[in-house]
């Protein structure tokens, strides 16, 4: 951690007293990369190359803060989606401070090209969310609407400030959002990410993987912080916030 030296951590710990102050009204948006060195964020289709047994702790460390995990659909299908914080020792963790025993993953779609065969959608007792457009076919809504609670928000695309007023109404204070880099780069369009967590992955990959944030237009600039940096075989944990404007 910057000014603090070189000392042991315990990342599910450490990770719970940062502050992140969400309101219903504004909810703290939060993310969730991995990259190579040089930029890829998936080998072959799939991030899980790029990892490792650090990086799945930090993984787990992360979705143990918050009360929403935003994915888009594309992620959630190549990925496998399950619901998140599976074990008793997070569920437990999470109600110590405060969240629910279990996050709720909402998907990010507007044409509802969701597999299926998910295991998200297949959980007794699990119940995701599902954002959407008021013109996504009607017959996929029909469909899904018996295992996931679906928001409309936007007419052709999402939109995402609504979405994310959305799930502030619903109580979800701190929302972690996990890609893909399309995602992320409509966040950043929208200025709606007060945090960015990455981890690097000592790796060189090559290839025509997207890099962590992509998207149409003109590139948006924002200043942040570096507000710790953990280091793990040789992977590198970075979390960054926003500056604010009496920085």
């Amino acid at each position: 951690m910057p000014g603090n030296g070189h000392r042991t951590v315990d990342p599910r710990v450490a990770i719970h007293d940062e502050p992140r102050p969400g309101t219903p009204e504004r909810p703290w948006v939060m993310t969730n990369m991995v990259s190579s060195l040089d930029g890829a964020t998936a080998i072959d289709g799939l991030s899980g190359q790029l990892g490792g047994p650090a990086d799945k702790e930090m993984f787990g460390a992360l979705r143990e803060v918050p009360s929403a995990i935003l994915v888009g659909a594309a992620t959630a299908n190549a990925e496998e989606y399950r619901p998140a914080n599976r074990t008793p020792e997070s569920q437990q963790r999470r109600l110590d401070h405060g969240q629910p025993g279990r996050a709720t993953i909402a998907i990010v779609t507007a044409s509802l090209q969701i597999d299926p065969t998910l295991p998200l959608l297949h959980e007794p007792g699990y119940r995701p969310i599902v954002l959407t457009t008021t013109s996504a076919p009607a017959d996929r809504k029909a469909k899904l609407a018996a295992s996931v609670d679906i928001i409309e928000a936007g007419d052709d695309r999402v939109d995402l400030r609504a979405a994310v007023r959305a799930l502030g109404q619903l109580g979800h204070t701190i929302v972690l959002a996990e890609g893909g880099p399309s995602l992320n780069g409509q966040l950043i369009a929208d200025d709606l990410i007060d945090e960015w967590n990455m981890t690097l992955s000592p790796v060189l990959a090559s290839g025509d993987s997207p890099r962590p944030a992509h998207g149409p237009g003109a590139p948006h600039l924002d200043n942040f912080e570096l507000r710790r940096l953990w280091l793990e075989d040789d992977q590198l944990f970075g979390r960054w916030t926003r500056q604010t404007s009496d920085q």
